[in-house]
C-alpha cells in the first residue's frame, strides 16, 4: 500500500530514508552533506525547538546565509508546523523592522553574525546564534522525527515569503503545505528531475525563485548547491563553481543571465553539464535571449517561467523554441497555465482576451499574513461564480491570450499610464527599447509632474557607446511618437534590488539634469 504523505515533514523524512547515502548539499568549498545527515540534522533541531516551547502555527525569522544549519532549521521547522521566514542580511534594518512587527516571530536565528544583529536586538525578541557551536547545543536531542509531524495538515502555513508593497509596507505571502506538495509533483514532472540532478541555490534564500532551489531539489533526492551572496557577487567565480560542482539545472532572474553573458563570465563552454536553463521573474530581453539559445540551445533545454509569489513560485513554463525568434519585439510567451492551475480574466477589453490574469487552484496560497485588508483585496471570490466559495487571485498583470490559449505578459495593471490621452504600457517600450541589439539593460519610468502632466523617462545600459540621441532615434523606428521617452539616460548599469531585478524604486530616486 502506497504512503499517503500530506504534510513536508514527512515528505522529507521519505525522501531522506530513499536516498540516505546520497548527497542533499554540495558546497563550493568541497563541503558535502548526505541526506541522512540532513535528515538527522534537522529532527534534531525539530526536538529543540519543541523543546524551547515553540509549538504549531507559531513564526521564526531566519538571517539564513545558506549553512547546513540555515537549511536544517527550515526543514526542522516544517517537522514541526512551525513556520519560518528567511530575511535578508543585507536589508536595511527600517524594512527588517516592519516585517518582524508584521510576522511577531517567535525567535529570530543567525547562521552567521551580521551587522543587523545588534539593530534587531533592540526589538527584544528571543534569538539563536547557530554560529556558536549550535551543533555541540542540540547534541543531546533525539535524531528521529518528533511524534507532532504526524499533527501538521496540508493547510498549516510552512512559510511567509515578504515581498515588496506599493504602499512601502512589505506583504508576507504564506504558503501551506499542500500548496507546495502540489509545486513539488509539478516541479519534478515538468523538468523530470531526478535524484542524479544538480541544481543551483544562486537565488537569494529570502526571495520566491529560492523555492524552486531548495523544494524541487531537497525533496527529490537531487544534490543542492548554495551558492552565497558573496560569491555571486564575482561572475567568474560563480561560472566557475556552478561548473565544477556539475550542476544540471540552473534557475535565476533573467538579469544574473544577461549580466554573465554581457561579462563574458557565461559563455558556451563554461556549464558543460547543464540540461536545464530556468528563468523568470521579469521579462528576457530577446536578443540576450537569442545569444543564450545559440549558446545552449543544442545541450539544453531553456524555460519561461511565471509566477507570483503568493501562488507558490511558478504557475507556468514554457519551453524555448527557433521559432520564438522569428518576432524579436515581443518577449516570450507565459505559455500554458501547470494542470493544478485555472484563470480567469478581471477588466477585459471588448475581445474578452485581455485582461488583468486572476489566478485559481491548489497552488493559490492563503493570503498575507497578519494582513486581512490586503489579502481581502487581492484573494478575492471568482467573480464568474456564484453558486459556491471559490478564491482566485488577482495578479495585477495583464495577459493576452492568443488564439491557441498560451499567455503572453502585456504589463503590470499598476504600470499603465495615460500620456498624451493614449493609454500605454510601459513595459512595451521597455521591450522596443530591449530589441536593439547594444542595449544590455533598460528600465522605463513615468515621472508625474503633477495631477495631469508627466513624463516618460528610459534609464538603460549598452555594450558600446551611444549618445542618448541615437537610442531615441532607433526607438523611433519601433514605437509611435507619443511612446518616445522624453529622456534617454545612459548608465554603466542599472542598479539591483537584494533579489537581482532591476529596482525601479531607486531608479526613481536617481536626480538627473
Amino acid at each position: 500500500m502506497q504512503e499517503y504523505i500530506y504534510n513536508i515533514g514527512c515528505q522529507f523524512n521519505k525522501v531522506a530514508n530513499e536516498n540516505s547515502s546520497r548527497v542533499a548539499l554540495r558546497y563550493p568549498d568541497g563541503r558535502e552533506l548526505s541526506y541522512a545527515a540532513l535528515d538527522v540534522l534537522s529532527n534534531k533541531i525539530a526536538h529543540y525547538f519543541l523543546a524551547r516551547g515553540l509549538k504549531k502555527g507559531d513564526v521564526i525569522a531566519l538571517f539564513n546565509n545558506k549553512s547546513p544549519l540555515g537549511y536544517g532549521c527550515m526543514l526542522g521547522a516544517l517537522k514541526c508546523g512551525i513556520i519560518y521566514t528567511n530575511l535578508d542580511l543585507t536589508s536595511p534594518y527600517q524594512r527588517i523592522k516592519k516585517i518582524i512587527e508584521r510576522c511577531a516571530p517567535k525567535v529570530i536565528i543567525y547562521d552567521v553574525d551580521c551587522e543587523i544583529k545588534k539593530d534587531v536586538a533592540e526589538l527584544g525578541i528571543d534569538s539563536i546564534n547557530l554560529y556558536e557551536d549550535f551543533i555541540s547545543l542540540i547534541a543531546g536531542y533525539d535524531d528521529e522525527l518528533p511524534e507532532v509531524t504526524q499533527g501538521v495538515t496540508g493547510a498549516a502555513g510552512a512559510y511567509i515569503m515578504f515581498t515588496s508593497g506599493s504602499t512601502g509596507f512589505p506583504k508576507g505571502a504564506v504558503i501551506s503545505h499542500a500548496n507546495l506538495l502540489n509545486f513539488i509533483h509539478w516541479g519534478q514532472t515538468t523538468y523530470s528531475i531526478t535524484s542524479d540532478d544538480v541544481l543551483t541555490n544562486a537565488n537569494p534564500i529570502y526571495f520566491d525563485n529560492s523555492v524552486f532551489d531548495f523544494y524541487i531539489s531537497l525533496f527529490s533526492g537531487a544534490k543542492l548547491v548554495p551558492l552565497t551572496n558573496e560569491l555571486t557577487k564575482d561572475p567568474f567565480t560563480l561560472m566557475k563553481a556552478v561548473g565544477a560542482a556539475g550542476c544540471t539545472t540552473w534557475f535565476s532572474v533573467p538579469s544574473l543571465l544577461v549580466y554573465l553573458m554581457t561579462t563574458k563570465a557565461l559563455g558556451a563552454k563554461s556549464l558543460p553539464t547543464v540540461k536545464r536553463f530556468i528563468f523568470g521573474g521579469e521579462g528576457f530581453p530577446k536578443p540576450k535571449l537569442k545569444k543564450l539559445f545559440e549558446m545552449y540551445g543544442a545541450q539544453a533545454t531553456l524555460y519561461n517561467v511565471y509566477g507570483p509569489t503568493e501562488c507558490t513560485c511558478i504557475c507556468s513554463s514554457y519551453t524555448i523554441s527557433e521559432a520564438d525568434f522569428v518576432d524579436m519585439n515581443v518577449l516570450a510567451p507565459l505559455g500554458y497555465l501547470a494542470p493544478n492551475f485555472n484563470f480567469v480574466l478581471a477588466n477585459t477589453d471588448e475581445s474578452g482576451t485581455f485582461g488583468e490574469l486572476c489566478l485559481m487552484g491548489p497552488n493559490v496560497g492563503a493570503g498575507y499574513y497578519n494582513d486581512a485588508e490586503r489579502t481581502s483585496k487581492s484573494f478575492v471570490q471568482n467573480p464568474y461564480n456564484a453558486l459556491y466559495n471559490e478564491v482566485v487571485y488577482k495578479t495585477g498583470d495583464l495577459v493576452q491570450v492568443d488564439a491557441e490559449g498560451k499567455l503572453h505578459f502585456k504589463g503590470r495593471a499598476d504600470n499603465q499610464v495615460k500620456h498624451m490621452g493614449y493609454r500605454i504600457e510601459l513595459e512595451e517600450i521597455e521591450s522596443m527599447l530591449s530589441t536593439l541589439n547594444y542595449v544590455n539593460e533598460v528600465a522605463v519610468i513615468y515621472d508625474r509632474i503633477n495631477e495631469s502632466f508627466g513624463q516618460i523617462l528610459a534609464y538603460v545600459s549598452v555594450s558600446a557607446p551611444k549618445q542618448d540621441s541615437e537610442v531615441i532615434h532607433d526607438l523611433k523606428l519601433l514605437v509611435p511618437e507619443y511612446m518616445v521617452p522624453r529622456k534617454v539616460y545612459i548608465m554603466d548599469h542599472l542598479p539591483k534590488n537584494q533579489n537581482g531585478k532591476i529596482d525601479k524604486v531607486a531608479i526613481k530616486a536617481i536626480k538627473q539634469d
